[in-house]
Formats: structure tokens, C-alpha cells, sequence
């Protein structure tokens, strides 16, 4: 029942393919920005390799095994949007990538995952310690490519943004199990824990082009709302089955006692009875069989499901607003668009 409603909600099948040639939106920006992330690439090649043999097989384990590379090509899109014409964008690319690869290695142990992109977590082939030890050599070679870049400034966001991601981390974790946690703590949680990273990601763009303040802050504001609702869809996605194709399982938040904006919601719109089984499941980790559809039931009677998309749906629409300020063109267009793909994303 709750799947369904997902997928309706998302009317992913008509409402996905982008308008030119029908390809999506993110196939789109990919073309835009093809022969950039090319040297993107090359550069996280290069920064794995180390004369310590595990690091670059458990470091390209992760990276080999795919992933959108969304936050690079926002990089290198915003370059273009704001008529950047040098090369230090791709290498801040790089380091938005390996960024958020590093908090993949540290997230998978932490949240105990056992899949990453379909295939085997990296803790689950080589253990948690080696996972978090090569999870801070790729911190670590981000703030190298950092300082190679050679503005302070440039230096300031992504490294406020790194500390900001492991708040939000260790903030998620206070909020586990805690069916109290409010909508607001919710939201702080992935401000920090995603929408940071994309904030500082389409920033820095502004910054290399030497944009006024204006233009940086509506980039940094069009990542954040960006983040924001990937993040909710993500949430609202754990209980459907387009899960499966994402090589995971329908209620990994669930059986973990993550408390997302589903189960808030849910939580605070039952009864009183509804509301002695999110404390048994969450909180005391006592889940049986039928437990997950039951609770699928509770989020479709609720409207949970419904209204986490149409709170991601608003955070859309502010990002498309804060583009507003810049001219129409190629970029700007892939940008716009790639707001409802991530929105009604079928993967």
C-alpha cells in the first residue's frame, strides 16, 4: 500500500524524461558538463593512489561501483552559469567528490550497511577500521586539493562545510531511536548532513569566477534547497520499492531506527495506539514480522509519504527561485531542471 503511494506521488514514469531529445535532466547536465568531469575523474584517480595497496582497492571499490557524481557536476555546471573560463573548478570538483565519498565510507559503517550502490559495502569486504582509516585519507586529500587551490575563501566553505557534515552526522545519531526528535531537528539534521555539501559545492563556483556576493549567495542558496529535497525524497524512497533498484532494501531506516521525516509525521498524526508501536519498533527495537507494513499502513493513512514529497516539492521551488537572478541559458536551463529530477528521481 505504502509503495504504491510513493510511486504515485512521484509520477516518475511521465514526468522524467527531460523535454529535448528525452533525455533526463540528468543526462542533460551530464552532456554539459561531459569533458569537464572527465578531468574531474582523472583527478579522483590520481588522489587514490597510495604505496599502501588497501587504500586505492577500497577507496576505488566505492568509486568504481558508480553513483550520479550529482554534487561535481552542479560544480562544474555553476562554473559555466556564472561564464567561468579557467580550470581550478574541476579540481574543487574533485574535492566535492571525494568529500562526499569519505562520508559514504564513515556513513556505511555507522549506519551498519551491508549494500552501497548494489553491491558490497566496503566495510562489509575489508571491515569497519580499514573503512574509517581510508574514509580520513580521502578527508584528507580533499583539504589537499583545498590548499592546492590557493583561496582562503574557497578553503573556508568546504572546510566549514566537512564539519558541518560530520554535525549533522553525529546529530542523526542523537536523534536515533527518539521518536520525541521534532521536524525541526529533522531538518537540521540534513541541512548538515547533505544540503551543506551542495550549498558549498555550487558556491565555490562563484567564488573561482569572481562573482559578486549576490551571485555566490544565490548559488550556495540554490545547493542548499537542492540538498534539502534530495534528502526528502531519499527519506520518503526508503519505503518503496524503487529501493530495489538502488540496491537496497525497502525500511533500512526502519529497522535501524532512523527517524526520518515519514516517521515523524506518522508518529505525531496516529493515536495513541499508532504511537505505542513507533516507540516499541523505534525506540526499543522490538520489530516482528508484519511490522514494516504495518508501519507502511500508518504513513499511507497519515499522508506521510504524500506531504515528505511536498515538502521536498517546496525546497524544489526555492532552489528554482534562487536562479532567478542569472541569465537564460544552456546552464542555467540543466540547473532548473535538474531540481525535478532529483524530485521525481526513479532510481
Amino acid at each position: 500500500m505504502g509503495t504504491a503511494t510513493v510511486a504515485d506521488i512521484l509520477s516518475l514514469k511521465t514526468q522524467r524524461a527531460d523535454p529535448r531529445g528525452g533525455k533526463s535532466a540528468l543526462e542533460v547536465l551530464h552532456g554539459l558538463v561531459a569533458s569537464d568531469m572527465a578531468d574531474v575523474n582523472a583527478t579522483i584517480l590520481r588522489r587514490m593512489q597510495s604505496p599502501v595497496a588497501l587504500i586505492p582497492q577500497l577507496a576505488g571499490h566505492l568509486i568504481a561501483s558508480g553513483g550520479k557524481r550529482l554534487r561535481p557536476m552542479l560544480t562544474l555546471a555553476a562554473a559555466k552559469l556564472v561564464g567561468y573560463e579557467g580550470n581550478r573548478h574541476a579540481k574543487l570538483a574533485a574535492c566535492v567528490e571525494v568529500i562526499h565519498t569519505a562520508t559514504l565510507l564513515h556513513d556505511d559503517v555507522v549506519d551498519e550497511s551491508d549494500l552501497r550502490r548494489g553491491q558490497d559495502s566496503a566495510n562489509v569486504i575489508w571491515g569497519n577500521k580499514p573503512s574509517v582509516l581510508v574514509g580520513d585519507f580521502l578527508f584528507s586529500r580533499a583539504f589537499e586539493l583545498m590548499v592546492e587551490d590557493g583561496s582562503l575563501k574557497v578553503l573556508k566553505i568546504l572546510s566549514s562545510a566537512s564539519s558541518i557534515i560530520a554535525e549533522g552526522e553525529v546529530l542523526q545519531l542523537m536523534t536515533a531511536n527518539d521518536t520525541e526528535t521534532t521536524e525541526d531537528d529533522y531538518l537540521k539534521v540534513i541541512d548538515g548532513k547533505t544540503a551543506a555539501l551542495f550549498a558549498a559545492a555550487c558556491q565555490v563556483a562563484a567564488i573561482v569566477a569572481e562573482r559578486p556576493e549576490r551571485e555566490e549567495d544565490a548559488l550556495a542558496s540554490f545547493g542548499r534547497n537542492l540538498g534539502m529535497a534530495f534528502q526528502l525524497v531519499d527519506d520518503a524512497l526508503d519505503y518503496s520499492a524503487r529501493q530495489a533498484t538502488l540496491g537496497k532494501t525497502i525500511g533500512d531506516d526502519f529497522r535501524e531506527g532512523k527517524i526520518t521525516l515519514p516517521v515523524i509525521l506518522a508518529f505525531r498524526r496516529g493515536d495513541e495506539e499508532d504511537r505505542a508501536f513507533w516507540r516499541k519498533a523505534m525506540e526499543e527495537g522490538e520489530q516482528n514480522n508484519g511490522d514494516l507494513e504495518r508501519g507502511l499502513a500508518l504513513m499511507t493513512k497519515t499522508n506521510a509519504l504524500t506531504d515528505t514529497i511536498d515538502r521536498a516539492r517546496h525546497y524544489g521551488s526555492r532552489a528554482r527561485d534562487a536562479l532567478a537572478i542569472f541569465k537564460e541559458s544552456e546552464a542555467k536551463h540543466a540547473l532548473v531542471d535538474i531540481v525535478d529530477f532529483c524530485i521525481q528521481r526513479a532510481y
